[in-house]
This record gives C-alpha cells, structure tokens and sequence, in this order.
C-alpha cells in the first residue's frame, strides 16, 4: 500500500484533490483530514491498514491540493460535508467506510465533519472511524429538525449543479410569466421592473 495515485474530481470552483491507495475494487474508505492539514496526513497509516481496501484521502476545498473556493466565500461547516458528498458521488460509492481526523471530526462551528455526514447520509457508511474525536453532539429535540434541514440544503444544491445548462431563452412575456408565477407575492409591473435588470435580452429572447 505504499503507492498512491492522484485523483482530481471536478466543482464548480475548479477540482477536489485527492490521493487513493490499494485496489479500486476494494471495499471502499474515504478519510477525511484534520484542520488545516491535507491527505499526506494518511501517508503513514494507510500502509500499516488492512490490505484489499481502496482507501481515499482526499483534500478538503482550500486545502492541499485542492482549489480554494473564490475569494470572499466562507468555509462554512456544511461546505466541507458538502465536499465529502460531491467526492462520494463522483466516486460513485453508494455505500463505503469513513474515517476521520481531527477537522474531519472537528470544524469552525464546533460540529464534526465525519459523524455528521453519517448522521445526514447513515445509509452510505457502513463504519466510522474518528481518530483524535470526542463524536457529534446534537440535543434530542434538535434532531430531526436539523437533519431535514441540513440534508436538503445539500442535495438541493448538488441537484441543481447536476442540471447545469445554458439558460433558456424566453420572449419578454414568457419569461414576466414564469417570475410571477414563481413569485405570487409580485405584481405584474413589479416583475416587468426587476426583469430590466434581472434578464439579458439576445437574439433569442
């Protein structure tokens, strides 16, 4: 398990990097790095692990190899879930181990990247493993609530990176029809207003 390969998955700031050892068929496990360290973290440990594994170390956004997000954006907790279910999804694991380090368990707002990701997607891992963690802590009552919330913040978003494509053109008063059937709160002069500058007209539409 001393050699690794380099693996890049494409965001739409640019790529997540990231380093893979063993066999692509092997049962797979993605480890998650800690604050403000990168997948090197795991040179060391992969190695003395069980053999027949495909073990995935992979850079979170800003980090290592990886591209950093524009100037300006945060690094929000959920950002760095985010990540780990972009890589998941571009690995096509459906379900795989995770194991985590430091940030990977710990971010900026006190909450951990790896039980956290289990908590919104158990019906990916099948094992967790936390090295230097205390867990995640969420109060009962918060649970479900949270869970909803956080999960559908995530998939909304990869859904809608999924669906990238050029904008429809639309005739002045197909496209003053779609924002006031979407917005019921809008008059139709106010819908006319916010499409002056809210739409550019081509050849089109």
């Amino acid at each position: 398990l001393g050699m690794f390969s380099e693996l890049k998955f494409p965001v739409p700031w640019g790529h997540v990097a990231a380093k893979a050892w063993g066999p692509s068929e092997g049962h797979p496990v993605l480890c998650l790095h800690g604050w403000l360290d990168n997948a090197n973290t795991f040179d060391k440990l992969i190695p003395l692990l069980p053999r027949g594994c495909y073990y995935v170390a992979m850079d979170f956004s800003g980090h290592g190899l990886s591209s950093h997000r524009p100037a300006g954006c945060p690094y929000h907790f959920l950002d760095y879930v985010t990540d780990v279910r972009r890589v998941a999804a571009a690995l096509q694991w459906r379900r795989f181990t995770l194991m985590g380090h430091s940030m990977g368990n710990f971010s900026f707002s006190y909450c951990f990247i790896s039980p956290q990701f289990c908590f919104l997607y158990p019906e990916m891992v099948d094992k967790l493993i936390l090295l230097e963690s205390l867990g995640f802590l969420l109060a009962p009552e918060d649970t479900e609530a949270w869970l909803k919330s956080k999960r559908r913040v995530i998939d909304r978003l990869l859904s809608l990176e999924g669906k990238q494509q050029t904008p429809k053109a639309r005739s002045p008063e197909a496209a003053l029809q779609r924002l006031l059937e979407a917005n019921s709160h809008l008059t139709a002069e106010g819908g006319a207003i916010l499409l002056q500058r809210g739409a550019t007209e081509t050849p089109a539409g």
